[in-house]
């Protein structure tokens, strides 16, 4: 297995995300990448932390931000299993994170439903990695909160 591949840190993410899963959060995992070490790791809490705020997204780079020492993520590239929504894409936006690679689509809050565009400008995007498992997972999730 490559180790610096996209499938395999979204890998990570998805291991990440079945955390939340187990523990009755929204299933969606985050890593962040820098140059080919995760530097950080998170699920969603927001059931845990009786946080709104404690997605994925934002505990990773918080994490990160924290191990480096900086509140600038320009080196660093964030994998996390769903798009994320219009307050995470606004902190990804302060970061200044270089890449932001996600699996499936958030068809009802994504950030890339909102025209204005909120990530850094320079800031490149890769979607669709391991869309299908991500996808799954969170479909899984809320059949299992209806039933």
């Amino acid at each position: 297995m490559d180790f610096t591949s996209h499938d395999y840190f979204m890998g990570e993410a998805l291991k990440e995300a079945r955390k939340a899963f187990d523990k009755g959060e929204v299933p969606v995992g985050a890593v962040v990448v820098c140059g080919t070490k995760i530097i950080a790791r998170a699920h969603n809490q927001t059931e845990q932390l009786t946080d709104a705020t404690a997605h994925a997204e934002m505990l990773a780079v918080t994490a990160a931000a924290h191990g480096l020492g900086s509140k600038y993520l320009n080196e660093c590239s964030l994998y996390v299993t769903l798009e994320p929504c219009v307050m995470c894409a606004g902190a990804l936006h302060w970061v200044q994170l270089q890449r932001l690679i996600y699996g499936a689509d958030d068809l009802q809050r994504g950030f890339s439903l909102v025209k204005t565009p909120l990530l850094h400008p320079k800031t490149e995007i890769i979607k669709g990695i391991k869309k299908d498992p991500s996808k799954e997972l969170i479909d899984s999730f809320f059949r299992r909160i209806r039933n």
